[in-house]
C-alpha cells in the first residue's frame, strides 16, 4: 500500500503501520532495543518525509479532507489490527512464557541486549555504519535543496559578485557625522 496508494499522506500513513509491525516483530524476537528505537527513529523520520512531501508537492489538504469519512472502516480495521497486535506482543510474557527465549541468537548472558548491539554495530559492521550515515546525510541535504525556494522580491546576496568588484566600481565618501542617508 505504500507504493501503490494514489495520495502521498496516505503512503506515509502506510510506511508509519509498517514501521510498527515491525517493531512489533522486534519485541517478539526478543530485540526490545532495535523496536524501540525503529519506533522513536524512523516513525519520527517519517514525520519528517511527510513535511517533505507536503512541501514538494502542495498537497491541499482541504481536498483531502473531503471524502474523509469513506475512509472510516479501513481505518477503524487498521486500528482495530493495532490494538490485537500490541495486546498479543503486551500478553505473550504471560500466555506462554516459555516462548521468551525461543527466538533470539546465540549472545553472551552476561551482556544485555543494548550492548550486544553496540558490540556488532561498532566492530563488525562499522563501515556499513557510517556508510548509512552518509547516505541519509546526502538524502536530506538533497531534500532541502529540493524543497527550497526563492522569493523573487527578496534581495539576495551574491558573493560571487561581490569578490569579482574592481577598484574602479568604488567610490570612496566621506560622510559628515550626523548627515548620512
Amino acid at each position: 500500500m505504500v507504493i501503490s496508494s494514489r495520495n502521498p499522506v496516505h503512503s506515509v500513513l502506510f510506511l508509519i503501520l509498517a514501521f510498527v509491525n515491525a517493531a512489533g516483530i522486534f519485541m517478539l524476537a526478543g530485540a526490545e532495543f532495535l523496536a524501540l528505537i525503529l519506533i522513536v527513529v524512523y516513525v519520527g523520520a517519517v514525520a519528517v518525509l511527510f513535511l517533505f512531501v507536503v512541501m514538494m508537492l502542495d498537497v491541499d489538504f482541504g481536498e483531502l479532507r473531503k471524502g474523509i469519512l469513506q475512509y472510516a472502516p479501513v481505518g477503524i480495521v487498521v486500528g482495530i489490527i493495532l490494538l490485537l497486535e500490541l495486546l498479543l506482543v503486551a500478553g505473550s510474557a504471560f500466555l506462554v512464557p516459555e516462548a521468551a527465549g525461543t527466538g533470539v541468537l546465540p549472545i553472551d548472558r552476561g551482556v544485555e541486549n543494548t550492548r550486544a548491539l553496540g558490540q556488532v554495530l561498532y566492530t563488525n559492521y562499522i563501515y556499513l555504519f557510517q556508510a548509512c550515515g552518509l547516505v541519509l546525510l546526502v538524502a536530506m541535504i538533497g531534500a532541502i535543496v529540493l524543497t527550497l525556494r526563492h522569493k523573487p522580491n527578496v534581495k539576495r546576496q551574491d558573493i560571487a559578485k561581490q569578490v569579482a568588484r574592481t577598484k574602479a566600481g568604488i567610490e570612496v565618501v566621506k560622510v559628515e557625522s550626523g548627515k548620512g542617508l
